[in-house]
């Protein structure tokens, strides 16, 4: 199971929201590339980058930080979502180094757009999957949809999608503990592998997603724990080095 440090950006800042609220943000730095390379020295194997502007506006709007974030560490692998609603826009992350993109409304609003990426770009394309008590939301989860979850998933199952980021928003951001019942539960029922994501609190979050990485567990995303110190990167790898 790898770990995933997440910087979300808002206005060129790091920041975290609560259950995805832009008016609740905490800003945790104003140098995400010094934040990409403190992570990336301790160790990570991979970066979980947001645009959450992006996300809201529907567009690119921090694509700068986030082609400097990927050209100062050309090994690392970097996952990017938010606002991704064409080609142009994945062809220009790629193009800059980014390894996978991360799309979640289009994957509800047009899901041809994910055969189409599948396609193009092989290996690529990671479907977001965010979900307010079980049911998909979009637009930077500011609205609903007549979606489950594993609905969507299954939708996905035979395109190619490398992964399946799914985020609790409920959980995201709240320091609650991870919503490890469903991400398994969702987990089993796809034979794609999924990244959890929201409400990542401590080292039993850890312990208990890599307990449950037979379901078909591949990653966890960690934001606010790690900027607020309540797990430290290097002793969780340990830990999944361990066991």
């Amino acid at each position: 199971m790898i770990l995933i440090p997440a910087i979300d950006l808002k206005q060129g800042q790091c920041v975290r929201l609560r259950q995805g609220n832009m008016e609740d943000s905490t800003v945790f730095s104003d140098d995400p590339v010094a934040m990409a390379g403190k992570w990336a020295d301790l160790g990570c194997s991979r970066l979980h980058l947001v645009d959450l502007d992006g996300a809201f506006q529907g567009e690119p709007i921090n694509a700068d930080v986030i082609e400097e974030i990927s050209k100062s560490l050309p090994d690392l692998p970097i996952q990017i979502g938010g606002g991704i609603r064409n080609i142009e826009t994945v062809e220009s992350y790629l193009e800059a180094g980014v390894s996978y993109v991360i799309i979640g409304t289009m994957a509800v609003k047009r899901p041809e757009f994910i055969t189409q990426l599948c396609a193009e770009f092989p290996g690529c394309v990671i479907v977001g999957i965010d979900a307010r008590d079980g049911m998909v939301a979009v637009h930077g989860w500011a609205e609903g949809s007549d979606h489950t979850a594993s609905e969507l998933a299954l939708r996905f199952e035979d395109q190619g999608v490398s992964a399946i980021v799914y985020t609790d928003i409920n959980r995201d951001g709240m320091m609650q503990g991870v919503n490890v019942e469903a991400t398994a539960e969702l987990a089993e029922s796809i034979s794609v592998p999924v990244i959890a994501s929201g409400g990542v609190t401590d080292m039993q979050d850890i312990i208990k997603l890599n307990e449950a990485k037979s379901c078909g567990i591949e990653g966890v995303v960690i934001g606010r724990a790690l900027y607020e110190r309540t797990i430290s990167l290097p002793e969780a790898q340990s830990y999944i080095d361990q066991h």
